[in-house]
């Protein structure tokens, strides 16, 4: 059997220093190399990378950057060198987002726009309504408070609430009515003054 030497590499199957590939060399070392450790690459930025649209996009440059790095030296190991590659890829591209969101929002603020979140003052007030509804609700007689709640909160429709609780749709009518009434009346109506005579 006759062996046929690696041109660049030594007796002992070292890379030989080289200042610069030939293009053939490294198309050659890619395809025999790198191409078979697609899949697993595949997996790993499957893996690594929450927005999958952006996978074949990052694999091209990885790809692109190993291609570069070849040029100069093929690399002793090509497997670690393929994820190495890629896992600082990821980095970057991660750093770049921070700094572009970072950015970002330095502008906005810069820019002294107001923000479309309501303010801690609004959220306190938000949730002292919802807990004043919640108790007026829960002051409704049983029936007429399930029949507000599917109507108003599931949006049912009379036909289908008068199914599921088993009455007449006038009866829902009458419910959705006087709870609504009610309601209005604990939300909306005179507090009751007890220092004064009627």
């Amino acid at each position: 059997m006759v062996e046929i030497l690696d041109p660049n590499r030594d007796a002992l199957g070292g890379l030989r220093p080289r200042t610069a590939m030939n293009t053939q060399d490294v198309d050659a070392w890619f395809v025999r190399e790198v191409l078979p450790l697609e899949a697993a690459l595949m997996q790993f930025l499957n893996h690594n990378w929450r927005n999958k649209s952006d996978i074949p996009d990052l694999r091209q440059d990885i790809y692109e950057r190993v291609c570069e790095a070849a040029q100069e030296q093929l690399p002793h190991h090509t497997k670690p060198f393929v994820f190495t590659t890629a896992r600082n890829l990821l980095i970057d591209r991660v750093r770049e987002k921070r700094f572009v969101l970072l950015d970002a929002v330095a502008k906005l603020e810069a820019l002294d726009i107001p923000s479309g979140e309501p303010g801690a003052d609004r959220v306190v007030m938000a949730r002292e309504e919802l807990q004043r509804l919640q108790a007026a609700l829960d002051c409704l007689p049983r029936q007429c408070r399930k029949a507000v709640v599917m109507a108003k909160v599931e949006g049912f429709s009379r036909r289908e609430i008068a199914t599921r609780m088993g009455v007449g749709e006038e009866t829902v009518k009458m419910h959705l009515a006087n709870g609504m009434r009610a309601l209005a009346d604990a939300l909306y109506g005179e507090p009751a003054n007890p220092g004064r005579d009627a």
